[in-house]
Formats: C-alpha cells, sequence, structure tokens
C-alpha cells in the first residue's frame, strides 16, 4: 500500500490550500482513496479514512480553539478597573478579536497588544485603534496564542475558554513578573483560584489573579538573636508554612501571598511571644521587616530570609 504516495498526492493538492471548501475534500479524497485503495483489503480504506481525519484535524486544530465573541464594552471596564490598568502598564490581550480591550487599555494611558489567528479580527483591530486615536500606542499582530512572548506584559486581559486558560497557565506562572496582574470575562483557572472575583454583571464575571512569587522550599533567618528555620509549601498563592526555633514549632496564622508581597505571624506557644513578618520575595531572598510583641514590649526589626 503506498500511503506516502497517498498522503503526497493529498497534501500536494489539499493540504496545501488554504482553505478549500469541505465538499472539494471529500470529492478529492474519494478520489485518491480509489486511486491507491481499488481492490485492496477494506483496512487500507480505513487507513486513509484515519489519515484524512488526523490531516485535516490538525490543519483546523487551532482555529477551532476559540470562537470569537467580543466582551461587552461595560466588562471590558470592569476587568481594567479590577486590574488597574493606567499608565506605565503593559497589557498583553491573547485572542483579541476586534481590538477593544487593548484599545480601552491605551485609552487609559497604558500601552498594549494584541494577537489572533483572524486576519479580519487584525484588520478590524487595527481600523479601531485609529478610529479611537490610540494607533501610536498599540499594536495587533496575526499569531498563535501559544507562541506569544507573554513575558513583557505585567497584565494580561483575555476572554478565553477554561481549557485555553488551563493551557497558557504555565506561561503565566512561569514567564510573567510576580505582581503582574492576569484578567478573565467569565472563565477561571480551575486549581489556581482567582485573588478576587466579581460577580455576575447581565450575566458576565470577572476575574482577577496576580501572578505570586516563588517561595517554594526551605528557608533560614535570625529574628532578636534567634535562628529560626521555615519550610514553605506552596500551590499558587495558598501557602502552608512550618517555622522552627530551638527546635520548637510555632503556631503559624495569617499567611498571605500576593505576588512578591510575603506576610505571615509566628506564636511561640511556650512565652506567648509573636513575630509579625511582611516582605518581598525576590531572588531566593525576602527582606522586610519584623514586629516582635513580647508582652508590653514591643520592638520593630529588619527580617532578611535566605532560601536554601
Amino acid at each position: 500500500m503506498q500511503i506516502g504516495n497517498f498522503l503526497s498526492l493529498y497534501e500536494k493538492n489539499i493540504v496545501s490550500m488554504k482553505t478549500p471548501p469541505t465538499f472539494f475534500q471529500s470529492f478529492f479524497f474519494i478520489s485518491v482513496t480509489e486511486k491507491y485503495f481499488n481492490g485492496k483489503s477494506v483496512s487500507g480504506v480505513i487507513t486513509g479514512i484515519v489519515l484524512h481525519l488526523f490531516i485535516h484535524s490538525a490543519a483546523d486544530a487551532q482555529k477551532l480553539d476559540v470562537a470569537y465573541v467580543p466582551t461587552p464594552d461595560f466588562v471590558v471596564e470592569r476587568m481594567l478597573d479590577m486590574a488597574d490598568v493606567g499608565p506605565g502598564d503593559y497589557v498583553i490581550d491573547p485572542g483579541c478579536g476586534d481590538g477593544r480591550i487593548v484599545i480601552a487599555a491605551a485609552k487609559r494611558g497604558a500601552f498594549g497588544h494584541g494577537v489572533d489567528l483572524d486576519p479580519k479580527r487584525i484588520e478590524e483591530a487595527r481600523e479601531n485603534a485609529e478610529k479611537e486615536g490610540v494607533a501610536d500606542k498599540v499594536v495587533f499582530k496575526v499569531e498563535n496564542i501559544f507562541v506569544t512572548d507573554l513575558s513583557r506584559a505585567n497584565v494580561i486581559a483575555m476572554y478565553l475558554f477554561p481549557d485555553i486558560n488551563i493551557k497558557l497557565r504555565p506561561a503565566f506562572l512561569d514567564k510573567l513578573e510576580p505582581g503582574s496582574r492576569i484578567v478573565s470575562h467569565d472563565f477561571g483557572m480551575d486549581e489556581w483560584k482567582p485573588d478576587q472575583q466579581h460577580g455576575r454583571m447581565e450575566d458576565h464575571a470577572v476575574y482577577l489573579w496576580i501572578v505570586p512569587a516563588k517561595v517554594h522550599g526551605n528557608w533560614h533567618w535570625q529574628t532578636a538573636g534567634e535562628e529560626f528555620k521555615m519550610s514553605s509549601v506552596q500551590e499558587f498563592q495558598e501557602l502552608n508554612l512550618s517555622i522552627l526555633s530551638h527546635g520548637k514549632f510555632f503556631d503559624v496564622e495569617n499567611s498571605l501571598l500576593s505576588g512578591k508581597r510575603i506576610s505571615f505571624t509566628a506564636n511561640n506557644p511556650s512565652n506567648r511571644k509573636k513575630y509579625v513578618y511582611s516582605g518581598r520575595a525576590e531572588n531566593g531572598l525576602i527582606t522586610g521587616i519584623v514586629q516582635i510583641h513580647d508582652g508590653h514590649n514591643k520592638t520593630v526589626e529588619n527580617w532578611t530570609a535566605v532560601k536554601e
């Protein structure tokens, strides 16, 4: 069975065409199948059908990822409000459609760009930017959202299906600077719970995430002459902290991670001494302040924790 020749002929005449009509693809496929499989076993024809479906679905896979449904303007404004978009921000909209989110951000003083696979939408977005007088602040380009460089944005604004959000989630966590904001119309990111959400607005919802710093692992520091060790288990912005000093575990409460900011309270159960930590995690260090509450004696010290 000359499958290589079959594929070569099929690809040359069908796959190379940008958008051949479905009926023409089917007609041509039947003709080619008859040429190469006539008189062969039924399994040969089935093989050809499977190959046809594989090639067809691979060619169309991404354009079927997200159907275009525009975000209402009042929802766009709510998204930008929640992400606190303004001058100095750079906004990327993966799957930008007619560009309305990036354009609205530019009207608030931000810069940004949008990407979409549909050339017609990109052309429409560029025209809209010209009409709104922000063409010098925005760029729109035809691009696959899964290869878009997100690392330079500090705001991601999107309206994508949940499965696409989840596929993009690793890039958000790995590429975006901690403290960057992600805002989504209607759909979440599964286990990564939003830091904020706005309830239904005429059957629409908005979700906001703050990209967390990576603080998972073991840390150590000194406070008031005492050695402390901390083990941090992190799942997105949620923390489970264990703190040990002089062989005693402390009670930990009020742990919070928001972007690079981390804070928690450690209580010594044996003498009720309380340590209130607040700092900034970056490059394997946490630098900040610790309040020490020892009865009526209350002091403040600088705090530096080092990741092991």
